[in-house]
């Protein structure tokens, strides 16, 4: 169970954060505590583009189609912070950007060109690049989207000490609602490379020019500086020959994004999990950020450490801006006591199912049959709250089950009821060993009259809030701890384990692991329907059970050992 390698990290990464320490020293030019430039329009906030460093190294590795450039740019925000809040109605409704523009306590808003923002993972087009060789010939020349939630670091000692907006930005193509915002005083990246697009440039020197393009300079009030950076390409051979850590160098690991970090590849809550993930695929397996959800290290992240852990629980007023999260990942120390139950008014999380998308046919993965096609998609039931799902699995002493319970709080984080929630079960084949939560949801291949035709084996799930789905929702934690499976689902040898998915995030699973696709090497051509069906023996108690279930179509073709797939958009949206 991997996620698709096709998504994009946008994710903040140790490594910008670190480069951002060169900004304060390249953009303030002032004595510690010196404070922000006054501005003339108070609650607008300031931008700027600025280039960390003169100059930076990007090393070439021998086999690889090009380098991974980070140029060290930043968009630097002071005065008041830079927020947006980008939703959909639905589906069938267009993309509308707002600017919220606060200073102190008051708030406005200030509505964005219809039809500039298109999609979820940033301001498309934002930043101009030019890069000429050593002749002074122009060899690349691109745009590229500005994902505000990479935010960097601070730009002074007296800036906000932690950003409370987003990390990242989605890139799953059923997002709904985002929030991007960089803190007064901090900087965001501009230039973090995507690893879906290397830039093919040979060993040698380069002067690289960035600039805002005139439609955001227009818009946000940014002046016309123009950046110029000399690049170095330094080729490296298998043997690492040629120095490495330099600026633009791609071993390194890159947390999932919410936007998708899913199992395997996402989602939102993500992207590449660094060169493990992109050895998975030069094997021609579709492993991801997470590997093939192999246990990963139990160190914080970066930011985590940065930001620190202690923040307040609840759902009540004042925690509607991102700013509170679920209980903690520890579970509890004993199996609850007292009679089971939890009062109606208690705050539930509502789960949702999205429609099926990175649809493919294979040939199988790892453990598959050979000669049969699959029929593989990425699935992600999310939790439109008000309230996190909160599961923990209990152990007795030999068992191989662990008895399972959902646990409920009141506003104020106190845990106020539980109830039976099925099982857990261990999970020993290669790629997922970890404790997998029993029915949280179910995939089905429908035939045209929606009858069933196919079950999906896969019924088990470990919770982790890959995808950022909808961060405008009631109580959306902005920052939810398990974006990977780092803290969450525990080890053959644990008693007990809390998983967790919390408002406004969804867990995403993409089908390219055994028991996880469709085998449809007998099924005749014509039209068909994914269904993901969330919480679907409704052991789990929500606010609401009529959304649980989606489904996409799809139109099977071609001959067995060479079938086709089509899949139509679902009204705006078309991915396939």
């Amino acid at each position: 169970m991997t996620r698709s390698h096709h998504r994009k990290t946008l994710k903040r990464t140790a490594f910008a954060a670190g480069a951002a320490l060169t900004v304060v020293a390249a953009v303030t030019g002032s004595a510690p505590g010196a404070g922000a430039a006054p501005a003339s329009t108070p609650g607008t906030p300031k931008l700027k583009l600025v280039a960390a460093s003169k100059a930076v190294t990007a090393d070439r590795y021998e086999g690889n189609a090009g380098v991974y450039l980070d140029l060290g740019t930043y968009v630097t925000v002071d005065n008041a912070p830079l927020e947006l809040k980008v939703t959909r109605k639905s589906y069938k409704d267009p993309i509308v950007a707002q600017q919220i523009l606060r200073d102190g306590s008051k708030v406005k808003t200030k509505a964005l060109p219809a039809g500039l923002v298109k999609q979820f993972g940033g301001l498309p087009d934002f930043l101009e690049v030019s890069i000429k060789n050593a002749a002074g010939a122009e060899v690349q020349k691109s745009t590229s989207n500005f994902c505000p939630n990479n935010a960097s670091g601070r730009l002074r000692p007296d800036a906000p000490a932690t950003s409370h907006y987003p990390e990242s930005c989605s890139t799953n193509p059923f997002t709904l609602g985002s929030v991007w915002g960089v803190e007064k005083g901090w900087a965001a990246n501009t230039s973090a490379f995507d690893y879906d697009k290397p830039v093919d440039l040979a060993a040698g020197e380069y002067t690289v020019k960035v600039a805002v393009a005139k439609k955001y300079r227009d818009l946000f009030g940014i002046p016309d500086d123009r950046p110029t950076i000399k690049l170095t390409v330094r080729e490296v051979s298998d043997g690492g020959e040629g120095g490495g850590g330099g600026v633009g160098v791609a071993p390194r690991s890159a947390a999932g994004a919410h936007g998708g970090a899913g199992h395997g590849a996402s989602h939102d809550m993500a992207g590449m999990a660094g060169m493990d993930g992109m050895a998975g695929m030069a094997g021609g397996h579709h492993y991801g950020p997470r590997g093939a959800d192999a246990p990963t290290p139990s160190a914080l992240s970066h930011a985590l450490e940065a930001r620190g852990l202690a923040r307040h629980l609840g759902d009540g007023a004042g925690h509607t801006d991102g700013s509170r999260v679920a209980p903690a990942l520890k579970p509890a120390a004993t199996r609850p006591g007292g009679r089971a139950g939890v009062a109606a008014n208690v705050p539930k999380p509502d789960l949702r199912s999205l429609p099926a998308w990175d649809i493919a046919v294979t040939d199988g993965e790892d453990g598959d049959v050979a000669g049969k096609d699959y029929l593989a998609f990425s699935a992600n039931v999310w939790n439109a709250g008000p309230a996190p799902l909160v599961v923990d699995g209990f152990r007795k002493p030999g068992a191989e089950l662990m008895d399972s319970y959902q646990y409920f709080y009141d506003a104020k984080g106190k845990q106020v009821g539980y109830a039976p929630a099925g099982t857990m079960e261990w999970d020993p084949r290669v790629g997922h060993e970890h404790w997998h939560f029993t029915d949280f949801a179910s995939y089905r291949l429908l035939a045209a009259d929606q009858h069933e035709i196919v079950k999906s084996g896969k019924e088990a799930f470990c919770l982790a809030n890959t995808d950022a789905i909808d961060y405008t929702v009631k109580n959306a934690n902005w920052h939810p701890f398990n974006t990977d499976l780092s803290t969450a689902c525990g080890q053959q040898n644990s008693i007990s384990v809390r998983e967790v998915l919390d408002v406004g995030s969804g867990d995403t699973y993409t089908q390219y692991r055994p028991g996880q696709s469709f085998d449809i090497t007998d099924l005749p051509n014509g039209t068909y329907y994914i269904q993901v069906i969330a919480n679907p023996a409704n052991r789990l108690q929500e606010t609401n059970t009529k959304n649980n279930v989606s489904l996409r179509k799809v139109v099977l073709g071609g001959t067995v050992g060479a079938r086709t797939v089509s899949v139509p958009p679902v009204d705006l949206i078309d991915a396939p």
